[in-house]
């Protein structure tokens, strides 16, 4: 009856200032370092009421400015709590399922960055490769929207705009079960998650193919460090892996060109991956530092003026 009591204290009360000037911000940032063009979105979850969350109406995250950009929906079914809300971003339900398969989860964010995508529809994993990389999780799965569609779904428009979609996308954040397209390549299309239910899941990033990625946060503000390394650790492993095409390709052209003997196989190197221990152990380093860069990225998207914030600077800016 006390804790009864005690929720429905917590829920009476409004939400701070800061937690929306803090998620204005994090519209900025994103934005501002590519992570977000006028698609994508972050959300955070309500502190005060844990079946519901807010999110930004349907607007491009560089422009969002103030409180009334900002919509309250409900976990459940991901439906506005205001019934007269304006036109809100269809892929809500990314975030609604999120929120309602994971208690420990409070700020999600969906990006169709470039240089991630190509990891979600190629052969080759996206592996963290330098120690900021280890946030986004050893492994990254990719949800394949194809293997959860339904006979009512009208659509295959790669978007997931509703609860079973959604919820699919929810369950790769921890799998059970891959699907491996060759026995060299990482295990990374999700078939089956656990039906245990854990309050975080063991993979922070999940890549969707052809479509983008969706990472999660205990904060904001981590929500949002998860996603910009993520980026960042995707354009150096690009960049490495044709550095090290072209050396491997070096390779065979002085074997073969200088006419030697050996008929054995080429020799091919490959660059070098973070361990999962490596991985784990770097975050668990990095986690303590977070108020660093985010004290930077908000000093960047405040001098800049293509960014308003009414409520002003968040909290640790």
């Amino acid at each position: 009856m006390a804790d009864a009591r005690s929720a429905l204290l917590k829920a009476s009360k409004p939400p701070t200032k800061e937690l929306f000037s803090t998620l204005i911000t994090a519209n900025h940032i994103l934005h501002y370092h590519n992570v977000v063009d006028a698609y994508g979105h972050i959300s955070v979850r309500n502190p005060q009421d844990s079946n519901t969350f807010f999110i930004s109406k349907s607007l491009a995250p560089a422009l969002v400015s103030n409180r009334d950009d900002l919509e309250e929906y409900r976990v459940s079914d991901a439906s506005p709590v205001n019934p007269d809300a304006p036109k809100g971003y269809a892929e809500r339900f990314i975030h609604s399922e999120i929120y309602k398969r994971y208690k420990g989860v409070n700020s999600v964010i969906h990006s169709h960055s470039e240089a991630v995508l190509p990891y979600s529809i190629g052969s080759t994993p996206l592996r963290p490769v330098f120690h900021m990389g280890g946030v986004m999780g050893a492994q990254v799965p990719i949800y394949d929207i194809a293997l959860h569609y339904k006979s009512s779904d009208q659509l295959h428009s790669m978007l997931v705009t509703n609860e079973h979609l959604g919820a699919g996308l929810a369950n790769g954040f921890h799998p059970s079960t891959y699907m491996s397209k060759t026995a060299n390549l990482v295990k990374n299309f999700v078939t089956s998650a656990t039906a245990q239910e854990v309050p975080y899941p063991s993979h922070p990033t999940v890549l969707m193919r052809g479509h983008g990625f969706t990472c999660i946060g205990e904060t904001i503000e981590e929500a949002v460090y998860r996603a910009l390394f993520t980026c960042q650790n995707a354009r150096v492993q690009t960049t490495s892996l044709l550095m090290q095409g072209t050396f491997n390709i070096g390779l065979v052209g002085e074997r073969f060109g200088g006419g030697e003997k050996e008929t054995g196989p080429a020799k091919h190197e490959d660059i070098k991956y973070l361990s999962d221990r490596e991985a784990k152990d770097a975050w668990t380093a990095n986690q303590a530092h977070v108020e660093r860069p985010w004290k930077l990225w908000c000093a960047e998207v405040e001098n800049s003026s293509l960014y308003q914030n009414d409520l002003g600077p968040p909290r640790g800016a």
